[in-house]
């Protein structure tokens, strides 16, 4: 409202600047004062609002970025964490796990020479048995040698001394 009141008063002014005289300086200079006086009163409230929303802009843009700077180094903190967490993690777990390896050699270890022990002892086992089956062999083929052949009489003490010889 206060604008359309200077826009009134400079309206006299501009019609006594209007006049014919040698030195036109003053009443261009009147006319040139109330071309920027009509011109503000019609373009200020414009460029005001346009400046502070501008600004407005530029505030919340900056707000905007600080925002995600700050939700971008809490990440970081937060990945920074994760990591050390992760690196201690690891850390106990190969512990762990070479713990784990230690007993698990042993416990292969040991399981090999109970069965090495177990084969030892079958072999040993294997072995005795053979040696019964081939003393029962060389008996069974004394006697039926023995047995066979008429020509052979032998005496009780003599076949036992002909058996322990074969049999050793």
């Amino acid at each position: 409202m206060k604008k359309l009141y200077y826009a009134i008063l400079l309206c006299p002014l501009y019609a006594i600047a209007a006049g014919d005289s040698e030195y036109d300086i003053i009443p261009r200079t009147i006319n040139f004062l109330i071309f920027v006086a009509i011109l503000y009163y019609f373009t200020a409230d414009f460029f005001k609002n346009f400046y502070k929303n501008r600004i407005l802009k530029i505030s919340s843009k900056l707000d905007d970025i600080q925002k995600k700077l700050l939700e971008s180094k809490a990440k970081k903190i937060d990945t920074i964490k994760k990591l050390e967490e992760a690196k201690a993690n690891s850390a106990a777990t190969l512990a762990t796990t070479k713990k784990e390896i230690e007993i698990l050699v042993q416990k292969i270890q040991e399981e090999t020479q109970n069965e090495i022990a177990s084969l030892e002892q079958y072999f040993e086992d294997q072995k005795k048995y053979e040696l019964r089956k081939m003393e029962k062999e060389v008996v069974s083929s004394v006697l039926k040698e023995i047995f066979e052949d008429s020509s052979m009489l032998l005496k009780q003490n003599e076949i036992v001394d002909i058996i322990m010889k074969k049999a050793s």
